[in-house]
């Protein structure tokens, strides 16, 4: 493989008839996992063949720069000449991409590495189920997924915290492949009560995406604690809450004053009935 090699414009007549002939399969090939991301399954094929990933990117004709995108969209032209690259056909190349996705499912979407596996990234693996906001365990080996970055201590999570943020992943998967507005909707609302708990800044879909692992699974077991009379929840969830939290739950519902009123009610009547019972305790002691 020639790192210095000057290539025509991709795309061009003069690029198609310099691939033709300068273009030769490798000399060993790697079978992608069914569900792997088109840029870990390069990295693999770099790897067996002794080279660097963006010398081989280089040497196929893709712009190393672009690399954040080629797991989402791929030119046509580029997959036939990985397909012949890596001798294999250009529809299993294709299946390695993400499929196009919703609004929310892309939101949801990482676009670039937030968690692994710690056992299945050994061996060189990068899955697309890796970069959803929902994904809880390894879908080959069931192992807890790991953050990239943040905090290292995920180790330390109760195992309570763990059982109800994978009840509430498998909720919001279900919405999402679904497209159902109404179970998303509930379940970015317990988000954001849970984000409020946290002190936790920014939108719902980057909290379930967040690199500290104690946010993102608190989010997601909010999500399954709001299935159940979801108002109650939320008003237990501001007892608890700072005016800081309070203020980013306004500008949440900036939109939904009514809803939020009615939580604001529940609450004041928790908190009368706890001052009650701790007023008679008081008395009775």
């Amino acid at each position: 493989m020639d790192a210095g090699l000057v290539t025509p414009c991709a795309g061009s007549a003069a690029a198609r008839k310099f691939w033709s002939l300068t273009l030769r399969p490798l000399p060993k090939t790697v079978l992608p996992h069914p569900d792997e991301l088109l840029s870990g399954w390069l990295a693999r094929l770099a790897a067996a063949n002794y080279c660097s990933f963006v010398d081989l990117l280089v040497h196929v004709g893709i712009d190393p720069r672009h690399t954040i995108m080629l797991d989402f969209a791929l030119e046509t032209e580029a997959a036939e000449r990985i397909a012949a690259f890596a001798r294999t056909d250009v529809d299993r190349v294709q299946s390695l991409l993400f499929p196009d996705l919703t609004q929310t499912e892309a939101a949801l979407t990482a676009p670039v590495p937030l968690h692994t596996c710690p056992n299945c990234s050994r061996q060189g693996l990068a899955l697309k189920h890796w970069r959803r906001a929902w994904a809880v365990d390894c879908q080959v080996c069931g192992a807890l997924l790991t953050p990239i970055l943040g905090k290292p201590g995920i180790g330390l999570l109760s195992d309570q915290l763990l059982r109800r943020a994978r009840v509430g992943a498998a909720l919001l998967g279900s919405a999402v492949t679904l497209n159902s507005v109404g179970q998303i909707r509930r379940a970015m609302r317990g988000v954001a009560f849970a984000m409020a708990l946290k002190n936790a800044r920014g939108t719902p879909a980057a909290a379930l995406q967040s690199y500290n692992p104690e946010v993102r699974l608190f989010c997601l077991a909010a999500i399954a604690a709001v299935q159940k009379r979801p108002l109650l929840k939320a008003a237990l969830f501001t007892t608890g809450i700072d005016d800081f939290a309070r203020v980013a739950l306004l500008r949440t519902y900036h939109k939904e004053a009514r809803l939020l009123a009615t939580v604001d009610r529940i609450a004041c009547r928790i908190q009368r009935r706890v001052h009650t019972l701790r007023s008679r305790n008081s008395e009775q002691t």
